[in-house]
């Protein structure tokens, strides 16, 4: 028996493939269970960045010290000034992922590459049925957006996932285990 349970109702996206579709921006302001910071020495070319090439809005701004960019709930960026005479920093090994639908990969590749010639790689699909693409953005961050394809139950992804007692949605294993959390 597993302590794992499916939840996918509690995401912004439950359901995977290309019938999926991306939930509206969030613009409720919560107290942020997760997010990033990310120094730039030009708070308003980021911020373009951010927003015409991932699609995020810029939720406020304190002028010269914080722009908090959202897409969907608790996706959540705080762009603030890099220290002074700091240069773009070398490329992380560290990354974020951000969830996505896959019908906003092929626009999201677009809009970074015209911003940013050389700036996305792929997208790949990864052996959890995922498609990624990375995005190094101007400030140096590695992002990767990350969208759901569709799962076959019956396919050697889910008896991978089987294996480590991850269950796919709907199996008879994959109920609850009387556990909630």
């Amino acid at each position: 028996m597993s302590d794992f349970f499916n939840a996918f109702e509690m995401g912004p996206v439950s359901e995977r493939g290309p019938k999926a579709v991306a939930p509206e921006v969030f613009r409720g302001i919560y107290a942020m269970p997760v997010f990033v910071t990310v120094p730039t020495s030009d708070l308003a070319a980021s911020t373009d960045f951010w927003v015409r090439g991932f699609g995020f809005i810029e939720l406020f701004s304190i002028p010269g010290q914080v722009v908090h960019l959202r897409r969907w709930a608790f996706q959540d960026v705080l762009l603030v000034p890099a220290k002074a005479g700091a240069g773009v920093p070398e490329v992380p090994a560290m990354s974020v992922s951000f969830l996505c639908v896959l019908s906003e990969i092929d626009p999201l590749v677009k809009a970074c590459s015209e911003l940013v010639p050389g700036s996305v790689t792929g997208p790949r699909d990864t052996p959890w049925r995922t498609r990624d693409v990375e995005v190094i953005t101007p400030e140096g961050a590695r992002v990767v957006f990350t969208a759901a394809q569709e799962f076959d139950p019956d396919s050697q992804e889910a008896h991978d996932l089987a294996s480590v007692g991850v269950f796919a949605p709907g199996s008879a294993e994959g109920g609850h285990n009387g556990v909630h959390g």
